[in-house]
């Protein structure tokens, strides 16, 4: 078993262990924990990823397509938690897209051939590579902010 599918599977069993434990409703601090909690399961997954090779980027999409689907699939009664909540979905599907993108894109640069359409095929894959990395940038910011107005919220007394 290669490190990073160790690493994979790790990651999504103490995902999945967090979620389990955590699945009751609770109150809003409980609540917070466990939309925090499955946010920097995700943070946690693109940091140690960056800029890795094609496999590891595609196997990074679908890592955050399942920290998407958790987070969608937590059970918050809070109405402004279920407002972060449903934001971080959209987050992490575009994070997700853009590192598939990205590495799609660099994937396509490595079977060009030296060739005027070859040059042509990375060119077009550069521009992808840099669409995917801008929109991941505005996506990152996008982030932090969600990140700390759901920390202000949190840390207010109930």
């Amino acid at each position: 078993m290669s490190i990073s599918h160790k690493y994979t599977v790790i990651a999504f069993l103490s995902l999945s262990i967090a979620l389990f434990i955590t699945s009751c409703n609770g109150n809003k601090v409980s609540q917070c924990q466990r939309l925090i909690r499955v946010v920097n399961a995700g943070t946690s997954l693109i940091d140690k990823n960056k800029g890795t090779q094609v496999i590891t980027s595609l196997q990074l999409s679908k890592d955050l397509e399942f920290v998407t689907k958790s987070i969608g699939e937590l059970k918050l009664t809070d109405p402004k938690l279920k407002e972060f909540q449903s934001s971080f979905v959209k987050i992490f599907q575009n994070l997700s897209q853009a590192i598939a993108k990205a590495a799609r894109a660099l994937g396509a640069t490595k079977t060009a051939e030296a060739s005027e359409s070859g040059r042509e095929k990375i060119e077009k894959a550069r521009a992808e590579i840099d669409s995917a990395l801008t929109a991941a940038t505005t996506v990152g910011k996008q982030s932090d902010t969600l990140v700390n107005e759901m920390n202000k919220y949190c840390s207010q007394p109930e």
